[in-house]
């Protein structure tokens, strides 16, 4: 790392729930790793999160303290949050990947690896990404309406015990059941079209779901959403394709389209559920913003 680059403070806020209460039981190699990596110079601390939405608050104290670099030790629900703390203050983020998914540390060049994410809090290098909005809430992974939406509802309600991609997959499984492709009024850059929908992804990075490629093609830094559109499709089709998405080559299937914007927006006559990196967060109607490399965060220094 460059010398103007080199952290003066860390705050590691962690999710003690995150992977199923993986976070909270990995918080004793974290300090160690951290007290291995600080050397002279360095202040940091660790702090955990007490319920949902608490990392807002904490990131945000941790920024006007002055740390210049804000770890979200979780999946990317804390990440999400951790993000909404900082964003404008000019705080670097930090991934450690403690997540179900961690789809995000994927994206990164982090990964899973909890020796690399530490390493990075202290020599890795910058990179300016894409943030998502919608109303007051940024995203930095994946927002959806439709099935997917229905499905993270489902995993969060039922399947979080598991890790990685077979939760998301049994959480498929139980909700192509009683779901139905809806009618909707796709808004992109300002241009409608009326589709029968099962499903719309809006995608600021490429994987989500452990692993699941919805988007592959799509990059942090390019200043555009990449929207997955899946026309409506017969279940058992949809079941028999559905084992694609993991190499990402669904993207070939007849009944999908790839498409790109910086504003989407969704209308629908249903109230159809939206869901913002992995959380339900309300029905249609809903709007996504792109906002262009706005914020930035730490990456292994291989990465380019």
């Amino acid at each position: 790392m460059q010398d103007e680059c080199r952290p003066q403070k860390i705050a590691v806020i962690v999710n003690p729930n995150a992977g199923g209460g993986k976070a909270g039981r990995r918080l004793p190699e974290l300090q160690r790793l951290m007290e291995k990596e600080a050397g002279t110079g360095v202040t940091w601390e660790v702090v955990t999160t007490s319920a949902r939405g608490h990392a807002v608050e904490l990131a945000r104290q941790a920024a006007a303290n002055g740390c210049d670099i804000v770890a979200a030790a979780g999946g990317d629900g804390t990440y999400g949050e951790v993000v909404n703390g900082i964003i404008g203050s000019g705080a670097r983020l930090g991934i450690v990947p403690f997540g179900t998914g961690n789809d995000f540390a994927r994206a990164l060049g982090i990964g899973t690896n909890l020796d690399i994410s530490i390493h990075t809090l202290f020599h890795g290098i910058e990179r300016a990404i894409d943030l998502g909005s919608s109303g007051e809430r940024y995203f930095i992974n994946v927002a959806a309406c439709g099935f997917d939406a229905a499905v993270a509802d489902r995993f969060n309600r039922t399947f979080r015990f598991l890790h990685g991609a077979p939760a998301y997959v049994l959480a498929v499984l139980a909700s192509i059941v009683t779901y139905q492709s809806r009618p909707i009024t796709l808004i992109l850059d300002g241009n409608p079209r009326l589709v029968c929908a099962m499903l719309c992804t809006i995608a600021n990075a490429p994987t989500y779901g452990g692993g699941m490629r919805i988007a592959p093609d799509a990059k942090i830094d390019d200043g555009l959403f990449d929207v997955c559109l899946l026309h409506k499709v017969n279940k058992f089709e949809f079941l028999a394709s559905f084992y694609k998405v993991f190499k990402g080559t669904h993207i070939h299937h007849p009944r999908v389209e790839m498409l790109r914007a910086a504003r989407v927006r969704i209308e629908s006559e249903w109230m159809l559920p939206v869901m913002i990196d992995g959380d339900a967060v309300g029905k249609t109607p809903v709007e996504f913003q792109l906002h262009p490399r706005a914020i930035k965060v730490l990456v292994p220094e291989i990465t380019s």
